[in-house]
């Protein structure tokens, strides 16, 4: 076990020294001790490390607000410890780490299972929706309905003790690292990079997630050239804990058979000799559910060429800002008359001002609704409140930007502004059940 600094990860490593490496990542909101069921089998063929997301399971809080931001602290920690090539198996968040490191760094990774993963996970409102409930409410709401989303309803309710563990596994995690994991997720989105993930792959999945289900992965298996399906009967999403021998065997078969040996930088061909071969199965595990499992075809995306328009920044500004359903509804509400305006603010409001590096968001939300509140423009404030939730400001810090506008603007327009602006708070902050 290890300590961490602001540029690596906590960790521990189970099993051989002289083995290959095998990482476990862990979801958002878990700790290692998920992969605990996994541990004792996978570690007679492999050393495994296991890490914990920062500020979960006691880690220090040094929040983490992109995937690419995790992966490199995963490799600073790795290089730290003279460890270049392992195979990898990631859960959910744990997976989109996998992945990213399979597309940005794909000399490191002999092989990959991508467990309750996806391309793109949900939509970015969903998980800025949830920052906007933790930094009101706390993560208790979060980790009261954790076990809906994470077990199916039979093994939630005969595993108490589980499911008990899941919830305070939750609520010690640093809200500031949970939001970040979030704003990780939500700016996650590799669906046009699938084809460069160029190592063995399993993809596995419970046949009852309601998160991350069948539908997403089989969208990795076509996406990825050399992918395997396992659908693991009676499982939701946190595959692992609530099916662990079946998922167990399953890691046990891929990483055995489907290991590729490291790249020789200096004949620029694969390694005729892996290092560090991996060890057969020797013996056949206990009966389990039938996974099922196919081959996927391969598609390759097609790669983005040529200088950024400021509309494509503007768009996904404007999204990030506003939310994917208020975005949508305005392009499509849009014609031939509104089309060019529509254009226009996506462009230069959106593009070039709020793309800007001068202030950051939660300034910019400051002013906007002041400037919102001075003309009386009380349709836009109310989604301009929800961007300025978004953009992490608290519902006080609203609160003092609305008093401050009353000295400035008036207090007519301050008192029509704290209407609109207490409406949208209530709706935005209270938990969903």
């Amino acid at each position: 076990m290890s300590e961490s600094t602001s540029n690596t990860l906590q960790y521990r490593f189970d099993g051989p020294e002289e083995a290959p490496v095998l990482i476990l990542g862990p979801s958002l909101g878990t700790t290692w001790h998920m992969w605990d069921r996994q541990v004792p089998e996978l570690a007679q063929q492999w050393r495994i490390f296991r890490f914990d997301l920062p500020g979960h399971g006691g880690a220090p809080a040094y929040p983490a607000g992109s995937v690419g931001d995790l992966a490199e602290r995963l490799l600073a920690t790795l290089d730290g410890l003279g460890v270049q090539r392992f195979g990898y198996a990631g859960c959910a968040l744990g997976g989109a780490l996998g992945i990213e490191l399979a597309l940005r760094h794909p000399e490191r990774i002999a092989s990959l299972a991508l467990i309750a993963a996806s391309p793109r996970f949900g939509t970015a409102d969903e998980f800025r929706q949830r920052g906007v409930i933790v930094r009101t409410n706390g993560l208790d709401p979060i980790a009261r309905t954790s076990p809906d989303r994470w077990f199916t309803s039979g093994f939630a309710a005969a595993q108490p003790a589980i499911t008990e563990w899941a919830v305070q596994m939750v609520r010690t995690t640093d809200p500031g690292c949970y939001i970040a994991a979030c704003e990780a997720l939500a700016s996650f989105d590799v669906r046009s990079q699938l084809g460069g993930v160029a190592v063995p792959t399993l993809v596995l999945v419970g046949s009852d997630d309601q998160v991350t289900g069948p539908a997403e992965a089989r969208t990795l298996v076509a996406g990825i050239p050399d992918a395997r399906l396992a659908v693991v009967p009676g499982a939701s999403h946190l595959v692992p804990v609530e099916q662990p021998a079946a998922v167990t065997d399953l890691l046990v078969r891929h990483f055995s058979t489907a290991w590729q040996p490291a790249y020789d930088s200096t004949t620029g061909q694969m390694a005729a000799i892996q290092a560090a071969p991996v060890k057969p199965v020797l013996a056949a595990a206990p009966p389990q559910p039938a996974p099922v499992a196919e081959i996927a075809p391969a598609v390759v995306a097609p790669q983005a060429a040529g200088r950024p328009d400021p509309y494509d920044a503007g768009i996904k500004v404007r999204r990030e800002v506003l939310g994917d359903a208020h975005v949508d509804r305005a392009l499509a509400q849009a014609d031939e008359f509104s089309g060019d305006f529509q254009e226009f603010i996506t462009r230069y409001a959106w593009g070039e001002i709020w793309d800007r590096p001068g202030l950051d968001r939660r300034s910019r939300s400051c002013v906007t609704l002041t400037a919102l509140v001075a003309g009386g423009h009380l349709e836009e404030l109310a989604f301009h409140v929800r961007a300025a939730l978004r953009n992490g400001l608290t519902p006080g810090e609203i609160k003092e930007v609305l008093l401050q506008a009353a000295v400035y603007c008036g207090v007519p327009a301050a008192n029509s502004a704290f209407k609109v602006a207490q409406q949208v708070i209530r709706e935005e902050t209270t938990p969903q059940e």
